[in-house]
């Protein structure tokens, strides 16, 4: 199934494939952030792959100068009970990066948690606003610059 799958991205999306890589069986495959959404719409249409379930979505922060963050998409196909791994870069100065609600409902919660712990703009999302935090906070939990005992001051504790 591995070599399907990359057969196919190849041949529909050569330029959008960054790197490849396998880890204990399991493929991973970076590609443009800008290309995401037709490449996941190809990925859950195509008859033969049919990636119809979108597991996970997460952010990661590397804390490095360029593209210091990634989105990481995990797919699965109930067809063909494969895992797929999707990554796109994101660097600090471009913090937008296309929502993929249109091809899985689901990515609607997964996306809203990477935005309220990361900061990471999904656009095209239909309601990107925080869930864990409040609203007014200016900061992003999950960031590796964000100080372990948080900041003082800046969320408001209900008194006992």
């Amino acid at each position: 199934m591995k070599e399907n799958v990359l057969e196919k991205l190849t041949t529909h999306f050569k330029d959008s494939i960054l790197a490849t890589s396998e880890y204990r069986g399991e493929l991973t495959i970076v590609v443009k952030k800008q290309d995401i959404v037709r490449i996941c719409q190809f990925l859950c249409s195509n008859e033969e792959l049919r990636f119809d379930s979108l597991r996970d979505l997460c952010g990661v922060d590397y804390y490095r100068p360029e593209d210091r963050f990634e989105v990481v998409y995990n797919l699965y196909s109930l067809k063909n009970k494969f895992r797929l791994r999707l990554k796109v870069r994101v660097d600090e100065a471009d913090l937008h990066v296309p929502s993929v609600t249109g091809v899985w409902s689901t990515a609607n919660w997964h996306e809203r948690e990477a935005y309220d712990m990361y900061g990471i703009i999904f656009d095209g999302h239909p309601d990107l606003r925080r869930m864990y935090m409040p609203e007014e906070f200016e900061y992003y939990p999950l960031r590796k610059d964000f100080p372990l005992m948080g900041i003082p001051g800046s969320l408001s504790l209900p008194k006992k």
